[in-house]
């Protein structure tokens, strides 16, 4: 969703902690398991989300090009992560926050809030398809959660 000349907004409840959706968010193993499309592999160069700490890793397809992302992190603390990144070719970083909110024990909401550095990045992000790529990207994450607990309760 619109929130501004520059930034989006987008808002997901999972069925399960706030601790674990941001785990999923800090965790290579994880990571990989939903962040790209269905079937793609991310191959890491740099993960290091700590604050003060960068990123570079690639998202593509068997026998295709990976698409490269980069950025740093300027804070991850409990609730919170907000860093940089950018498609390597492109000018210009995008500030992204991550907030991830307990509803209740067994529930939380991550409020996702992406700035970018134009007007222009901001519209060619929405004629992409960002939304659903982002829908898509936490169905596979509600599916990682959704092993994680069965693993932890079993």
């Amino acid at each position: 969703m619109r929130t501004g000349n520059q930034s989006l907004s987008h808002r997901r409840v999972f069925a399960a902690p706030a601790e674990l959706v941001q785990r999923a968010h800090v965790d290579p193993e994880l990571f990989r398991q939903w962040m790209g499309p269905r079937g793609s592999m991310v191959s890491f160069e740099q993960f290091n989300p700590v604050t003060g700490g960068a990123f570079r890793y690639g998202v593509g397809m068997e026998g295709t090009p990976a698409a490269v992302f980069f950025g740093s992190y300027h804070v991850v603390v409990p609730g919170l992560i907000v860093h940089t990144w950018q498609y390597h070719g492109e000018t210009g970083f995008t500030v992204e926050a991550l907030r991830f909110t307990a509803e209740s024990h067994s529930s939380s909401v991550l409020d996702v809030t992406s700035t970018f550095p134009t007007v222009e990045a901001c519209d060619q992000m929405v004629e992409s398809g960002l939304d659903d790529e982002m829908d898509a990207n936490f169905d596979r994450l509600d599916e990682v959660l959704s092993s994680l607990g069965r693993s932890v309760s079993s």
